[in-house]
């Protein structure tokens, strides 16, 4: 069943529309983007949704959306995502929204022990409901959009209030509300990474096993890729592959001969892009070794040989604890976390709420145990 919607793309239907969303104590929230289709992605669709409205705002005709911004803003009106991450930092980026009382229901998924966290899958299981996610990797930018696409789009809202009451209620008598709110706090404060001047090769997995020389080209090769990427208004993936570019970096082919022979390149991209990408291995060929660049290498810290024995320790509490609560350990403990625990040792409350990674909720319902575990270690 396609549930009813109204499509806002005005000024003034925004308008008519938020003084019906003010009035909600709970609103629900999604949003469609075009990150697999162009090069700078942006925000294509924001569908919200009430008990008493579900509307599809289209951002690409309105253009000014700073009207939204108080009601996100407001402490005293709960937003429900389902997977926030994305979308906060989405509507961050271009809208300068930032998000106030945010609830998660994947988060409450996790917390409540579901293994699969998929809105569908939790769909599924909780109301026996599915979703087609054929429209999922779209091109959400294209318009006019067809009628199906937009009434995907408001499918995904429909049901978020109804499972995020559901799921608050599980909570609350499992005592984990308040870990989940906070897990919600922090949610909210992501940001999308600005850009700056670093080398692009730091952004490539794997571009630190190759030598000074190596990187000079693959420089080369992903500034040659940000150029016709920007260009011709596409993802940087569907211009070359990241694998391909290691490939080129390594073996620094000099003919289109041997360019061919490298994986991760079709005949096509040869084709059109082959002499530019011989440039670039000529190019960082011809660096002098003094210019070359460095790949930056940061040393481990030694720790005390009883450090690895504490992490052992209390991963299996840790595990143990996660068991008996049904839900998975990282939730509990992530590695990192649990590293500086057992690096600093701390011995009191206080101590614990310093370490870095710690979250008040695992202060406060863990931490007598875990400073009790630590001070029976050595």
């Amino acid at each position: 069943m396609t549930p009813a919607y109204r499509m806002i793309d005005t000024a003034a239907d925004l308008a008519d529309a938020l003084a019906v969303l003010k009035t909600a104590t709970e609103v629900a929230v999604d949003l469609e983007a075009d990150s697999m289709f162009h090069y700078q992605e942006k925000v294509c669709l924001i569908q919200m949704a009430t008990d008493r409205i579900n509307v599809v705002i289209d951002p690409l005709p309105i253009g000014d959306l700073s009207s939204l911004k108080p009601l996100f803003a407001k402490r005293n009106v709960k937003k429900v995502f389902h997977g926030a991450d994305y979308d906060v930092r989405s509507l961050f980026r271009d809208f300068g929204i930032v998000i106030h009382n945010l609830f998660d229901t994947q988060v409450a998924a996790m917390f409540l022990g579901m293994r699969e966290t998929g809105l569908d899958a939790v769909l599924q299981q909780r109301f026996g409901i599915h979703l087609d996610k054929k429209y999922q990797k779209k091109d959400w930018s294209c318009r006019p959009l067809p009628r199906e696409m937009i009434e995907y789009a408001a499918g995904d809202v429909f049901h978020l209030l109804a499972l995020a009451r559901m799921m608050e209620k599980e909570l609350a008598e499992k005592d984990r509300l308040w870990w989940v709110e906070e897990e919600c706090r922090l949610l909210s404060l992501v940001r999308a990474s600005e850009p700056d001047d670093s080398p692009l090769f730091l952004r490539i997995k794997g571009a630190g096993k190759l030598d000074r020389r190596g990187l000079a080209v693959l420089e080369n090769l992903l500034e040659l890729r940000h150029r016709i990427a920007r260009k011709k208004d596409r993802p940087l993936f569907k211009v070359f592959g990241s694998k391909a570019l290691m490939k080129i970096a390594a073996d620094r082919p000099k003919t289109l001969r041997a360019l061919e022979k490298c994986d991760g390149l079709s005949p096509r991209q040869v084709d059109m892009h082959g002499e530019a990408l011989i440039r670039c291995v000529t190019d960082g060929l011809a660096v002098p070794p003094p210019d070359l660049p460095t790949y930056p290498r940061t040393r481990s810290p030694s720790v005390p040989s009883c450090v690895p024995d504490r992490v052992l320790e209390l991963r299996r509490w840790r595990d143990a604890e996660a068991e008996k609560l049904g839900i998975d350990p990282t939730l509990l403990f992530n590695k990192a976390t649990m590293g500086a625990i057992a690096l600093e040792k701390p011995q009191t409350l206080k101590q614990l709420g310093g370490v870095e990674g710690i979250k008040s909720w695992q202060k406060k319902a863990y931490g007598r145990q875990v400073v009790t575990l630590l001070k029976g270690m050595r």
